[in-house]
């Protein structure tokens, strides 16, 4: 039998990564990769971190079950749930969600082969182990990716060891595990002689690399300083570091490192001081505040990027004026802002007084005016300037502030060869969108 599978990815880079190596373990075992609809074997890679992820992923699951109910050979498809939302609610959607034929869980990417072919030959198991690992495997470089050839994303830890109040991750991903640098090493130098233009390290908080291994004395600025010299033309670009873990030395190596991009992404959720002591963020705002000074001094041309969480469990229309007073003095180059969503089985899921949905959604709403204001006078101060952009399309490149699907887009000459270096003069902008020379009408 033709052995054909296909993978529908939902959620966070780190997701994509998990996707990424199941991918690359089936196509070794024979397996040819198709469209969802033609697949003997579908997987949906899953996400749970908040309500709309959730709402997304069983949605998802549930259309690809009726366009399978609608072939003449409904049941020549199986449906794997993988990901953060079989992990979390696999004993629940079993019952919920006849339509999926097993539920895998989280750390169940090395026996991804063996699983299909059970379920495949009709004798897999309904659930396969939700117990998180405690270690993570050696796998190397990806030979198949699903982002663009020239960005690839590098995980370099999994898991967390952090208890904030909102936030279920640990309860699904596990404790914190760094990878060795050895092998994240060997996994950049892969890529890059590829042809990788652009590296990002990503994991549930990458500025506590190694600190769950003292006696490995290995940490992140350690490993830029050594990624860094690695041959090659290649961009490093750092994403979800914590502020309560950044160090002199990281920020050296963000100033020192020719390679590593000038942008920090640091979500700080809030500012208000009760309200990251409650939400347990190990910040107070005097730190907050010293750090990003300091990156603004040490670190020239540094874009910041953050987020933040409106309508907290306990903030008061005081919380949120400080907020707001915060996010105009500090004007941060790109940010977001998220409505709190509640978590089942977090401290904040019990915390009094909830904040109603609609005020969550109206004090969301006034942040991101105040962001998107500030958009538009970092855009205007970038006209003129020369800028160095990884072209993505014909016509469309990112800049050292802009990091893959999260960040804007800059108009470039169309005729720049995709996958490639250029440097170009910004004449216009929108907000987060520049405009370069070359660039066709917009």
């Amino acid at each position: 039998m033709r052995k054909t599978f296909a993978i529908d990815s939902l959620g966070c880079a780190k997701n994509l990564v998990d996707s990424e190596l199941m991918a690359d373990r089936l196509l070794a075992a024979g397996y040819e990769q198709v469209g969802a609809d033609s697949a003997s074997l579908l997987v949906v890679n899953t996400c749970a971190f908040i309500d709309s992820a959730k709402q997304e992923a069983i949605n998802t699951t549930l259309a690809h079950a009726r366009r399978r109910e609608k072939r003449k050979n409904p049941n020549g498809q199986k449906i794997i749930m993988t990901g953060c939302l079989s992990q979390r609610y696999a004993e629940d959607l079993r019952h919920s969600m006849p339509e999926v034929d097993a539920f895998v869980g989280v750390d169940c990417e090395p026996d991804i082969v063996r699983i299909a072919e059970e379920v495949l030959e009709g004798r897999g198991k309904k659930i396969y182990s939700t117990k998180v690992s405690k270690l993570l495997p050696d796998y190397g470089a990806r030979e198949f990716r699903y982002t663009s050839p020239h960005f690839a994303y590098v995980k370099i830890a999994e898991g967390c060891n952090h208890a904030c109040a909102y936030c279920a991750i640990p309860r699904i991903r596990g404790g914190y595990r760094s990878r060795p640098m050895t092998n994240v090493l060997r996994e950049i130098r892969v890529l890059t002689e590829r042809g990788v233009r652009e590296i990002n390290l990503i994991a549930q908080d990458t500025t506590y690399y190694g600190l769950d291994r003292p006696a490995s004395g290995e940490n992140l600025s350690g490993l830029l300083r050594a990624a860094n010299e690695l041959p090659g033309d290649f961009w490093l670009r750092v994403l979800y570091t914590h502020p309560a873990y950044w160090t002199d030395s990281l920020i050296r190596a963000f100033a020192e490192c020719d390679k590593v991009v000038k942008y920090v992404d640091i979500p700080l959720q809030h500012i208000a001081a009760h309200i990251l002591e409650e939400q347990r963020r190990k910040t107070k705002p005097e730190h907050i505040k010293n750090l990003l000074r300091k990156l603004r001094r040490e670190v020239p041309g540094i874009g910041l990027r953050s987020t933040f969480i409106s309508g907290l469990p306990g903030e008061t229309e005081e919380d949120h004026a400080e907020l707001c007073e915060f996010v105009k003095e500090f004007r941060f180059e790109r940010a977001g802002v998220f409505p709190y969503s509640r978590e089942e089985n977090t401290p904040a899921a019990k915390m009094r007084p909830q904040v109603h949905h609609a005020t969550r959604t109206r004090r969301a709403n006034e942040l991101n005016m105040l962001l998107a204001a500030n958009a538009d006078e970092i855009g205007s101060a970038c006209v003129g300037h020369t800028l160095r952009v990884l072209v993505d399309a014909p016509g469309i490149a990112r800049g050292p502030w802009d990091a893959p699907d999260v960040d804007g887009a800059i108009h470039v000459n169309p005729a720049l060869p995709v996958g490639e270096f250029a440097d170009v003069r910004i004449t216009d902008s929108i907000a987060y969108e520049l405009f370069a020379e070359g660039a066709q009408d917009h």
